[in-house]
């Protein structure tokens, strides 16, 4: 009888620990250790890992594509295969990852920029690849400069607004859209006039050496418009340098909720601020744990979806996401997201609107 009633245990423990096995994710972060963006975007998604039960690990790839590269070819032909790989096409690598995945066994999931349609029509539709979050970036860069130009004081009939503007790595889908959205707002507003659109590879140090030339070339600019934090910074630095107050003689904008950029906008010297597209992994990963109970995400709003994330934030706004950075969980109930058990009416609650509630 013992020995039955020990064998009994063994299955038990054998299918328990079936069931509570976690799910693995491994998440190729294309940014650095030292961003801050990337940094909070990876915290965001360990808080929903954690509350999940998501077996999550992340690596960096320092900016350089070549290391994404190496990574995945580690990850989807080694020993030790995730459960699930999620990637950015940053720098249009995702064809690449996506041909070594092929046979693996490794299910893909896509953030913050996805296939391009020429890269769709190159590989096709592929079962591996569950789908892909992505942010609003056009309506992003839109919005960014349409608050720009709305708190500029109005001009006289004939007067421009000159405005310079820093992008970041012309081969990256999301500064191309930004980039994208800050002309369409352009051709609404004849009286602003773009002087020059500079790559900044998203560096605060390489905007800070073209903006000390820029504003020499251009003393009368009185607008900037940045595609992330860390280039409106280090151009703020150079209109200091020559004798400018941002916020007053200039009015900049900056993407990004870092805690450098949530107090510039409560200080004043940033006039207009983006984000909340740093939770995009937290939210993909909720999904990931859905398809992983067997949610069909084609009745809950689409596998492939563009998510307004990007908004225009306040100084209230801007206290409160400041105020929420030292917590840990940020306040999220990721298990009362899931889809799971809901009508097909449910939609994912994925906004910044969550996060302060």
């Amino acid at each position: 009888m013992l020995k039955y009633f020990y064998t009994f245990l063994l299955l038990t423990l054998a299918v328990y620990g079936q069931v509570a096995r976690a799910e693995s994710v491994l998440f190729l972060n294309p940014g650095a250790t030292d961003e801050t963006f990337w940094v909070t975007y990876t915290q965001f998604m360990q808080a929903a890992a954690d509350d999940l039960g998501i077996d999550l690990q992340t690596l960096y790839a320092e900016r350089m594509p070549e290391r994404t590269l190496a990574q995945a070819r580690q990850a989807l032909q080694g020993p030790d295969r995730p459960d699930y790989l999620v990637f950015v096409n940053e720098q249009y690598v995702a064809p690449q990852i996506m041909r070594m995945a092929q046979g693996s066994g490794v299910k893909l999931f896509m953030v913050n920029a996805s296939l391009t349609p020429d890269q769709l029509n190159l590989v096709g539709q592929r079962p591996d690849l569950l789908g892909s979050l992505v942010p609003n970036d056009e309506e992003g860069g839109y919005l960014m400069l349409k608050e720009l130009i709305r708190q500029h004081p109005p001009v006289a009939p004939g007067q421009v607004i000159e405005l310079l503007a820093f992008s970041g790595l012309k081969i990256t889908p999301s500064a191309q859209l930004r980039e994208r959205g800050m002309q369409r707002a352009l051709a609404e507003h004849p009286e602003v006039r773009l002087r020059q659109l500079v790559y900044s590879g998203w560096t605060r140090e390489r905007a800070h050496e073209q903006a000390k030339l820029l504003f020499q070339r251009y003393p009368k600019v009185s607008l900037v418009w940045s595609a992330n934090d860390e280039m409106a910074f280090g151009a703020m630095q150079a209109f200091s340098e020559a004798g400018g107050v941002p916020g007053k003689d200039a009015l900049f904008s900056a993407v990004n909720t870092s805690p450098e950029a949530l107090q510039a906008k409560i200080d004043g010297r940033l006039s207009a601020l983006l984000g909340g597209h740093f939770t995009l992994g937290g939210w993909a990963l909720v999904e990931l744990h859905d398809l992983d109970q067997g949610v069909d995400l084609s009745q809950y709003g689409g596998r492939d979806r563009k998510i307004s994330l990007l908004q225009v934030i306040d100084k209230t706004q801007a206290r409160r996401l400041l105020a929420m950075k030292t917590s840990t969980d940020y306040g999220v109930d990721f298990r009362r997201l899931s889809a799971k058990g809901k009508p097909t009416s449910y939609r994912y609650p994925f906004t910044l609107q969550t996060l302060m509630r």
